[in-house]
């Protein structure tokens, strides 16, 4: 058990790469709360994770502010304490930059980058005290800058860049803050599969070990390996958990 009495808060976590990073963290000792819009999916996902370990669900929307200490303060009150920050959440919309608006940029960092702020200097002096793990996440999107996606794209890199930064301020707290770079087999994968499924293979082409990775046991094994001591002497670094489709030099 890696992570033995440890206690974690993952946004997002009612699905997709959330609700596997969610399974996994609970499978290794954590305590997890979930942070979801979604009241009945996240209902639905603390049931199921529940035989796993001792798992909370909070529902809140993040792109309120205000709601980083209540989800700060909630997760204190259940498990006592906190351990480990998982910035999972974030909605987008797929433009080509000439037709983005201002509200696409808003819909991505008011979802994305914002509430990544906020969380962490909400959970600042609990990982402070407890020598905690931040995991931030980045996307190829940005990295590579794909087409359509302006918006997601430059939230993104904004979530890398303030990542780096915090990194090198929180080292001497002894807090480790890292990003996730994932591709991942979701729903909302799969829906888009079954309407272009021409577009799916070229991206699957795309992958140099030919597929999507699992939510649990591809991202969620290396969200676990940074939540943990085994990963102490790691701050700042960007992880491709891709199949290899983008190298960082």
């Amino acid at each position: 058990m890696q992570l033995a009495n440890k206690v974690a808060i993952i946004t997002g976590g009612a699905g997709g790469i959330g609700k596997g990073i969610a399974k996994a963290l609970l499978k290794e000792g954590a305590n997890v709360v979930i942070v979801d819009i979604n009241k009945d999916a996240g209902e639905s996902t603390m049931k199921e994770l529940k035989r796993f370990g001792k798992v909370h669900f909070i529902l809140k929307d993040i792109s309120i502010a205000e709601h980083a200490t209540e989800i700060v303060r909630e997760t204190i009150d259940t498990f006592g304490k906190l351990d480990i920050l998982i910035n999972n959440a974030h909605a987008s919309r797929q433009k080509p930059f000439t037709n983005t608006l201002r509200d696409d940029f808003d819909l991505s960092f008011n979802t994305g980058f914002y509430p990544t702020v906020n969380l962490m200097q909400a959970s600042y002096e609990q990982l402070k005290e407890n020598r905690g793990f931040v995991i931030n996440f980045a996307s190829g999107a940005g990295i590579s800058g794909q087409p359509n996606q302006a918006s997601y794209a430059a939230a993104k890199e904004a979530i890398r860049g303030l990542t780096r930064t915090v990194a090198n301020e929180w080292a001497r707290d002894q807090i480790n803050v890292n990003l996730i770079s994932p591709i991942a087999y979701t729903a909302g994968v799969e829906g888009w599969r079954q309407q272009h499924p021409e577009q799916y293979q070229s991206m699957i082409a795309g992958i140099p070990l030919g597929r999507l990775g699992d939510p649990e046991q591809d991202i969620g094994k290396v969200a676990v390996f940074l939540s943990s001591d085994n990963s102490s002497y790691i701050t700042g670094q960007t992880i491709m958990v891709d199949g290899g489709t983008v190298k960082l030099t």
